[in-house]
Protein backbone atom coordinates (compact mmCIF):
# COMPACT_ATOMS: atom_id res chain seq x y z
CA UNK A 1 0.00 0.00 0.00
CA UNK A 2 1.38 3.37 -1.05
CA UNK A 3 1.36 5.72 1.94
CA UNK A 4 0.34 8.61 -0.33
CA UNK A 5 -3.00 6.97 -1.17
CA UNK A 6 -5.93 8.71 0.55
CA UNK A 7 -7.90 5.69 1.77
CA UNK A 8 -10.83 7.77 2.99
CA UNK A 9 -11.37 9.25 -0.46
CA UNK A 10 -10.87 5.87 -2.12
CA UNK A 11 -13.37 4.14 0.17
CA UNK A 12 -15.93 6.86 -0.48
CA UNK A 13 -15.59 6.17 -4.20
CA UNK A 14 -15.81 2.43 -3.64
CA UNK A 15 -18.93 2.78 -1.52
CA UNK A 16 -20.52 4.89 -4.23
CA UNK A 17 -19.65 2.28 -6.85
CA UNK A 18 -20.99 -0.69 -4.88
CA UNK A 19 -24.12 1.28 -3.96
CA UNK A 20 -24.91 1.77 -7.64
CA UNK A 21 -27.29 -0.66 -9.28
CA UNK A 22 -28.08 -3.64 -7.06
CA UNK A 23 -25.26 -6.14 -6.56
CA UNK A 24 -27.75 -8.64 -5.13
CA UNK A 25 -29.08 -9.34 -8.64
CA UNK A 26 -25.67 -10.73 -9.55
CA UNK A 27 -24.68 -11.82 -6.05
CA UNK A 28 -27.52 -14.28 -5.54
CA UNK A 29 -26.30 -16.32 -8.51
CA UNK A 30 -23.12 -17.03 -6.51
CA UNK A 31 -24.88 -18.67 -3.53
CA UNK A 32 -23.28 -22.06 -4.16
CA UNK A 33 -19.89 -20.53 -3.39
CA UNK A 34 -21.05 -19.56 0.10
CA UNK A 35 -22.39 -23.06 0.71
CA UNK A 36 -19.12 -24.66 -0.38
CA UNK A 37 -17.11 -22.27 1.78
CA UNK A 38 -19.24 -23.07 4.83
CA UNK A 39 -18.50 -26.76 4.31
CA UNK A 40 -14.79 -26.11 3.77
CA UNK A 41 -14.70 -24.22 7.10
CA UNK A 42 -16.59 -27.11 8.78
CA UNK A 43 -19.03 -24.65 10.37
CA UNK A 44 -21.02 -26.07 13.27
CA UNK A 45 -24.19 -25.27 15.18
CA UNK A 46 -23.83 -22.45 17.72
CA UNK A 47 -20.42 -21.37 16.46
CA UNK A 48 -19.94 -17.60 16.23
CA UNK A 49 -19.40 -16.59 12.61
CA UNK A 50 -18.59 -13.18 11.15
CA UNK A 51 -19.18 -12.47 7.47
CA UNK A 52 -17.10 -9.48 6.31
CA UNK A 53 -17.77 -7.49 3.14
CA UNK A 54 -20.84 -9.70 3.10
CA UNK A 55 -22.68 -8.05 0.23
CA UNK A 56 -26.11 -9.60 -0.07
CA UNK A 57 -25.21 -12.37 2.35
CA UNK A 58 -24.30 -15.57 0.53
CA UNK A 59 -21.85 -16.78 3.18
CA UNK A 60 -24.09 -15.26 5.86
CA UNK A 61 -27.03 -17.42 4.85
CA UNK A 62 -24.87 -20.52 4.42
CA UNK A 63 -23.58 -20.17 7.99
CA UNK A 64 -27.02 -19.41 9.43
CA UNK A 65 -28.48 -22.44 7.66
CA UNK A 66 -25.97 -24.53 9.60
CA UNK A 67 -27.18 -23.17 12.93
CA UNK A 68 -24.35 -20.70 13.48
CA UNK A 69 -24.68 -17.45 15.40
CA UNK A 70 -23.98 -15.06 12.54
CA UNK A 71 -22.98 -11.41 12.34
CA UNK A 72 -23.10 -10.05 8.79
CA UNK A 73 -21.16 -6.88 7.97
CA UNK A 74 -20.50 -4.62 5.01
CA UNK A 75 -19.69 -0.95 4.60
CA UNK A 76 -22.60 -0.53 2.18
CA UNK A 77 -25.81 -0.59 4.16
CA UNK A 78 -28.08 -1.15 1.16
CA UNK A 79 -26.35 -4.47 0.45
CA UNK A 80 -26.95 -5.61 4.03
CA UNK A 81 -30.64 -4.80 3.55
CA UNK A 82 -30.75 -7.33 0.73
CA UNK A 83 -29.16 -9.94 2.98
CA UNK A 84 -31.63 -9.13 5.74
CA UNK A 85 -34.54 -9.62 3.33
CA UNK A 86 -33.23 -13.05 2.43
CA UNK A 87 -32.67 -14.01 6.06
CA UNK A 88 -36.21 -12.99 7.01
CA UNK A 89 -37.63 -15.03 4.14
CA UNK A 90 -35.91 -18.13 5.56
CA UNK A 91 -36.67 -17.23 9.19
CA UNK A 92 -32.96 -17.08 9.99
CA UNK A 93 -31.79 -15.00 12.95
CA UNK A 94 -28.80 -12.91 11.79
CA UNK A 95 -27.27 -9.74 13.22
CA UNK A 96 -26.59 -7.23 10.41
CA UNK A 97 -24.17 -4.38 11.11
CA UNK A 98 -22.55 -1.74 8.91
CA UNK A 99 -18.81 -2.16 9.43
CA UNK A 100 -15.52 -1.77 7.56
CA UNK A 101 -13.35 -4.90 7.38
CA UNK A 102 -10.29 -2.71 7.88
CA UNK A 103 -11.63 -1.46 11.24
CA UNK A 104 -13.90 -4.15 12.69
CA UNK A 105 -15.84 -3.06 15.80
CA UNK A 106 -15.34 -6.36 17.61
CA UNK A 107 -13.01 -7.55 20.33
CA UNK A 108 -10.07 -9.89 19.88
CA UNK A 109 -10.98 -13.58 19.44
CA UNK A 110 -14.72 -12.81 19.27
CA UNK A 111 -15.54 -15.39 16.59
CA UNK A 112 -15.00 -19.04 15.80
CA UNK A 113 -14.85 -18.26 12.08
CA UNK A 114 -14.63 -15.26 9.76
CA UNK A 115 -15.79 -15.70 6.17
CA UNK A 116 -15.99 -13.66 2.98
CA UNK A 117 -17.05 -14.53 -0.55
CA UNK A 118 -15.64 -12.16 -3.19
CA UNK A 119 -15.83 -9.32 -0.68
CA UNK A 120 -12.72 -8.66 1.40
CA UNK A 121 -10.62 -8.89 -1.75
CA UNK A 122 -11.91 -5.43 -2.71
CA UNK A 123 -10.69 -3.77 0.50
CA UNK A 124 -7.91 -1.36 -0.54
CA UNK A 125 -5.54 -2.07 2.37
CA UNK A 126 -4.91 -5.80 2.06
CA UNK A 127 -2.62 -6.12 5.06
CA UNK A 128 -4.97 -4.23 7.34
CA UNK A 129 -7.98 -6.29 6.28
CA UNK A 130 -6.12 -9.56 6.86
CA UNK A 131 -4.87 -8.36 10.25
CA UNK A 132 -8.38 -7.43 11.35
CA UNK A 133 -9.83 -10.79 10.32
CA UNK A 134 -7.05 -12.62 12.14
CA UNK A 135 -7.52 -10.44 15.22
CA UNK A 136 -11.22 -11.13 15.72
CA UNK A 137 -11.06 -14.91 15.19
CA UNK A 138 -10.07 -17.11 18.13
CA UNK A 139 -6.91 -19.26 18.13
CA UNK A 140 -7.76 -22.46 16.29
CA UNK A 141 -10.61 -20.75 14.48
CA UNK A 142 -10.84 -20.35 10.72
CA UNK A 143 -10.79 -17.55 8.21
CA UNK A 144 -12.56 -18.76 5.07
CA UNK A 145 -12.31 -16.83 1.81
CA UNK A 146 -13.43 -17.17 -1.79
CA UNK A 147 -11.40 -14.87 -4.07
CA UNK A 148 -11.33 -14.47 -7.84
CA UNK A 149 -7.96 -15.25 -9.40
CA UNK A 150 -6.09 -12.75 -11.63
CA UNK A 151 -6.85 -14.83 -14.73
CA UNK A 152 -10.50 -15.47 -13.86
CA UNK A 153 -13.33 -13.91 -15.81
CA UNK A 154 -13.80 -11.24 -13.14
CA UNK A 155 -10.07 -10.63 -12.84
CA UNK A 156 -9.79 -10.16 -16.59
CA UNK A 157 -12.95 -8.07 -16.70
CA UNK A 158 -11.47 -5.63 -14.19
CA UNK A 159 -8.34 -5.38 -16.32
CA UNK A 160 -10.55 -4.33 -19.24
CA UNK A 161 -12.39 -1.81 -17.05
CA UNK A 162 -9.03 -0.45 -15.90
CA UNK A 163 -8.21 0.61 -19.45
CA UNK A 164 -11.27 2.88 -19.40
CA UNK A 165 -11.30 3.89 -15.71
CA UNK A 166 -7.71 3.58 -14.46
CA UNK A 167 -7.45 2.22 -10.89
CA UNK A 168 -5.88 4.51 -8.27
CA UNK A 169 -2.10 4.43 -8.27
CA UNK A 170 -0.40 2.70 -5.37
CA UNK A 171 -3.27 0.35 -4.52
CA UNK A 172 -2.78 -3.39 -4.87
CA UNK A 173 -5.25 -5.03 -7.27
CA UNK A 174 -8.07 -7.06 -5.68
CA UNK A 175 -7.14 -10.14 -7.71
CA UNK A 176 -3.93 -10.56 -5.68
CA UNK A 177 -6.18 -12.12 -3.05
CA UNK A 178 -6.69 -14.90 -5.58
CA UNK A 179 -3.02 -15.94 -5.42
CA UNK A 180 -1.81 -18.34 -2.74
CA UNK A 181 1.52 -16.60 -2.19
CA UNK A 182 -0.14 -13.25 -1.47
CA UNK A 183 -2.63 -14.73 0.99
CA UNK A 184 0.13 -16.61 2.82
CA UNK A 185 2.15 -13.40 3.05
CA UNK A 186 -0.83 -11.47 4.41
CA UNK A 187 -1.58 -13.86 7.26
CA UNK A 188 2.04 -14.78 7.97
CA UNK A 189 2.68 -15.89 11.55
CA UNK A 190 -1.00 -15.53 12.51
CA UNK A 191 -1.73 -18.67 10.44
CA UNK A 192 -1.12 -22.14 11.83
CA UNK A 193 -2.17 -23.60 8.46
CA UNK A 194 -3.41 -22.38 5.09
CA UNK A 195 -5.45 -24.67 2.84
CA UNK A 196 -6.03 -23.57 -0.73
CA UNK A 197 -8.32 -25.21 -3.27
CA UNK A 198 -8.76 -23.92 -6.85
CA UNK A 199 -12.42 -24.04 -7.91
CA UNK A 200 -14.65 -22.71 -10.67
CA UNK A 201 -17.99 -20.99 -10.70
CA UNK A 202 -19.95 -21.13 -13.97
CA UNK A 203 -21.45 -17.82 -15.08
CA UNK A 204 -24.62 -18.74 -16.99
CA UNK A 205 -26.30 -16.15 -19.20
CA UNK A 206 -28.26 -16.04 -22.44
CA UNK A 207 -25.42 -14.43 -24.39
CA UNK A 208 -22.51 -12.04 -24.01
CA UNK A 209 -24.92 -9.17 -24.62
CA UNK A 210 -27.17 -10.47 -21.83
CA UNK A 211 -24.22 -10.70 -19.41
CA UNK A 212 -23.09 -7.16 -20.24
CA UNK A 213 -26.63 -5.80 -19.87
CA UNK A 214 -27.04 -7.40 -16.42
CA UNK A 215 -23.64 -6.26 -15.18
CA UNK A 216 -23.97 -2.81 -16.72
CA UNK A 217 -27.32 -2.35 -14.98
CA UNK A 218 -26.75 -3.98 -11.60
CA UNK A 219 -23.02 -4.54 -10.88
CA UNK A 220 -21.71 -1.28 -9.41
CA UNK A 221 -18.15 -1.12 -10.82
CA UNK A 222 -19.33 -2.00 -14.34
CA UNK A 223 -22.24 0.42 -14.08
CA UNK A 224 -19.89 3.21 -13.02
CA UNK A 225 -17.35 2.38 -15.74
CA UNK A 226 -19.94 2.62 -18.51
CA UNK A 227 -21.44 5.79 -17.03
CA UNK A 228 -18.04 7.50 -17.20
CA UNK A 229 -17.63 6.89 -20.96
CA UNK A 230 -18.69 8.78 -24.05
CA UNK A 231 -21.06 6.84 -26.32
CA UNK A 232 -18.13 5.86 -28.54
CA UNK A 233 -16.03 4.71 -25.58
CA UNK A 234 -18.96 2.80 -24.10
CA UNK A 235 -19.37 0.96 -27.39
CA UNK A 236 -15.67 0.10 -27.41
CA UNK A 237 -15.86 -1.13 -23.80
CA UNK A 238 -18.85 -3.31 -24.63
CA UNK A 239 -16.91 -4.68 -27.60
CA UNK A 240 -13.92 -5.62 -25.46
CA UNK A 241 -16.13 -7.32 -22.89
CA UNK A 242 -17.97 -9.17 -25.66
CA UNK A 243 -14.67 -10.47 -27.06
CA UNK A 244 -13.60 -11.58 -23.58
CA UNK A 245 -16.85 -13.41 -22.88
CA UNK A 246 -17.16 -15.06 -26.26
CA UNK A 247 -13.55 -16.16 -26.10
CA UNK A 248 -14.21 -17.96 -22.81
CA UNK A 249 -17.68 -19.28 -23.64
CA UNK A 250 -17.88 -23.08 -23.47
CA UNK A 251 -21.59 -23.34 -24.34
CA UNK A 252 -21.47 -22.74 -28.09
CA UNK A 253 -23.43 -20.09 -30.00
CA UNK A 254 -26.82 -20.75 -28.34
CA UNK A 255 -25.96 -19.67 -24.80
CA UNK A 256 -23.20 -18.34 -22.55
CA UNK A 257 -21.44 -20.45 -19.93
CA UNK A 258 -18.14 -18.99 -18.78
CA UNK A 259 -16.02 -20.58 -16.05
CA UNK A 260 -14.84 -18.22 -13.31
CA UNK A 261 -11.73 -19.44 -11.51
CA UNK A 262 -11.43 -18.69 -7.81
CA UNK A 263 -9.46 -19.83 -4.80
CA UNK A 264 -11.21 -21.28 -1.77
CA UNK A 265 -8.92 -20.50 1.16
CA UNK A 266 -9.17 -21.69 4.75
CA UNK A 267 -6.71 -20.15 7.19
CA UNK A 268 -6.47 -21.79 10.63
CA UNK A 269 -5.60 -19.20 13.27
CA UNK A 270 -2.44 -19.85 15.25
Amino acid sequence: MNASVDLAVLKTRQQAAWSTGDYAVVGTTLQIVGEQLAEACDLRTDQRVLDVAAGNGNATLAAARRGCIVTSTDYVGSLLERGAERARAERLDVDFQVADVEALPFGDASFDAVVSTFGVMFAPDHARAAAEMARVVRPGGRVGLANWTPDSLIGRMFKVLGRYVPPPAGVQPPSLWGTEAHVRSLFGATAAAVQVRPLQFAFRYRSAAHFIDVFRTWYGPVNKAFAAQSPEQAEALAGELTDLLEGLNRAGPGSLVVPGDYLEIVVTRA
